[in-house]
């Protein structure tokens, strides 16, 4: 069955920004195994995921590791090719386009990557680097290519001189900020940020974030930024999806995700967010999920989440829930227990973080 993009952008009362990016139950299966007398296997990285991006907007793709939110950003550039499903952009479907026709969008869809350190080609000068999407889409000024990579190093807060070291000595939040600086040379619409800040040392990834925030206040685009960080998802994020074995299980602004979490997994995911005040934190009570996910080659049953979920009933096991909102507040969750007023059900809590050293206040 076919879904409409999930659109939780502003309200029909005000103007509506363009929508950038409109994902249409995307899904991405990966064939693994076989061999001489094995037998090949189905993985489901990605299954039947739905969205809508606006321009200016940040949307944030969070889940633990193997729920897929990576997947479904390498679809969308098209650094994998999705199984089904429909990917517009700009209005332009490109689910399958092929790599020519492709070419002349890639100047407005560019992604920043988990690892600067591998991003990077070790044999190229950060100008060089910086300058190559510039070159590739006719946009150097000629004969001032050195001004206009300093412009962009400056913009990132880096000298413009180190245009001529290579990245092996840059620090780690140096060398993601080059990585920016390139993503973004070409003022594209749509940013991909793939964990940008999981990499780098936590004194440099406050400063990261605040700097994709005022680029993109500069630059207008719109941003998918996928990650497990939801600290970060919170401080960046103007809708949240969360996703889990494939599916997204909850999605809502920042404030009803944050505020009234209405899935179970995602409950759990907040209860484990540190709090910054220590004599909070030794009290607070997690929801405690047991066991590991299950796998994307045999996902369970009903809810996918069934068989870690601590309130799970028989309906959960026998049949998967629609992603829906019961109150119509553009906040919808995959769960049989919420409400019909999109009341989030009760999940138990643990007992309260016991410290090898005591209490101590």
């Amino acid at each position: 069955m076919t879904h409409d993009p999930i659109d939780i952008g502003a309200p029909s009362t005000t103007a509506v920004p363009e929508a950038v990016l409109e994902i249409v139950d995307l899904e991405m299966h990966y064939s693994v195994g076989g061999g001489v007398l094995g037998k090949r296997s189905v993985v489901r990285a990605v299954d039947g995921v739905s969205l809508t991006l606006r321009r200016g907007e940040t949307g944030a793709l969070v889940g633990e590791s193997g729920s897929g939110k990576s997947t479904v950003g390498k679809c969308i550039i098209r650094l994998v090719e999705p199984t089904s499903g429909r990917v517009s952009f700009l209005g332009r479907d490109t689910t399958h386009l092929s790599r020519h026709a492709l070419r002349p969008l890639r100047r407005d869809m560019h992604v920043v990557f988990q690892d600067p350190y591998l991003s990077l080609n070790p044999r190229m000068t950060i100008g060089q680097i910086v300058a190559g999407p510039l070159v590739h889409n006719g946009l150097l000024r000629r004969g001032d290519r050195r001004a206009q990579v300093g412009e962009l190093l400056d913009r990132v807060g880096l000298r413009p001189e180190l245009q001529d070291r290579y990245p092996h000595s840059l620090s780690g939040g140096q060398r993601q900020r080059v990585a920016i600086a390139r993503a973004l040379s070409c003022r594209p619409a749509l940013l991909v940020a793939d964990e940008p800040i999981s990499a780098l040392d936590a004194s440099v990834q406050a400063s990261t974030l605040n700097l994709l925030l005022e680029l993109q206040a500069e630059m207008g685009f719109a941003c998918l930024f996928i990650t497990h960080d939801l600290s970060a998802a919170e401080f960046m994020a103007d809708w949240i999806a969360v996703m889990y074995l494939g599916r997204i299980v909850e999605i809502g602004s920042r404030e009803q995700i944050f505020g009234q979490p209405r899935h179970p997994y995602t409950q759990a995911l907040l209860s484990a967010v540190p709090y910054p005040d220590p004599v909070i934190q030794r009290t607070r009570r997690a929801i405690v999920i047991v066991g590991d996910p299950p796998s994307p080659i045999d996902p369970p049953s009903g809810c996918r989440f069934h068989t870690r979920c601590p309130i799970a009933i028989d309906r959960c096991s026998e049949v998967e829930p629609e992603l829906v909102d019961p109150a119509d507040a553009g906040h919808l969750a995959r769960c049989h227990l919420v409400g019909p007023q999109g009341e989030p059900p009760v999940v138990p809590v643990g007992q309260p973080r016991q410290h090898a050293w005591g209490d101590r206040t």
